[in-house]
């Protein structure tokens, strides 16, 4: 079984990158699903996020709004650091767990996790490969604007402001095993892809024997 990491910044195309390799056979888990997942009502993250961030963070249904908690995160006085100290360990637990089930249920399994903060939160030695997405910054800002429907300048300032908590894309390309440029057509993506979809599976093969 092969464990690997995919990462890239904000807005970089990690979900689409993703959705091709599962479309190929691999199987995949989103730290961001297993986060939402813990801030639910009645989670013990829940309750840390609530008592960390406030009341204001909580909608008129109790449930933590994701733009209330991110603007209190990312705001000028950045909290990112302390949100994470909450949220990230019960993530990383969840997706290790599920990354050792792949392994026990399919040893050739390729078993990916889309994480925006793998070299950040140092857990590179928890993968055998880490997989970089990248793409140029104006699309960063263009794919934004599309995602949660704000205005170009909007979008600037939000992009800025979270690529801030986030390495640059050189740092990221440092350790990465492949790079996936994600700046060209989905077919240009979907190809670099297959190839590196290829390797992973020959490695998969030869790790499960």
């Amino acid at each position: 079984m092969l464990k690997v990491g995919l990462t890239g910044g904000i807005a970089a195309g990690k979900s689409s990158v993703g959705e091709m390799f599962v479309a190929l056979g691999a199987h995949l888990i989103q730290a961001d699903a297993i986060a939402h997942q813990l801030m639910q009502p009645g989670e013990a993250v829940y309750q840390e996020v609530a008592r960390h961030f406030g009341a204001g963070i909580l909608d008129q249904n109790g449930q933590i709004n994701r733009a209330r908690l991110a603007e209190s995160a990312f705001g000028a006085a950045s909290r990112i650091q302390e949100l994470n100290q909450i949220v990230h360990p019960p993530v990383i637990r969840k997706h290790d767990e599920w990354m050792e089930e792949m392994g026990r249920r399919d040893p050739h399994a390729i078993a990916i996790v889309e994480a925006a903060l793998i070299l950040e939160a140092g857990l590179v030695k928890h993968f055998d490969r880490i997989i970089v997405v990248t793409c140029q910054p104006e699309q960063r800002i263009e794919r934004w604007t599309q995602r949660t429907h704000v205005d170009t300048e909007t979008a600037r300032k939000e992009v800025a402001r979270r690529m801030a908590a986030q390495l640059p894309d050189e740092e990221k390309i440092k350790v990465a095993d492949y790079v996936i440029d994600n700046s060209g057509s989905l077919d240009a993506t979907s190809a670099q892809v297959g190839v590196v979809y290829k390797e992973l599976k020959r490695q998969a093969l030869v790790s499960g024997l």
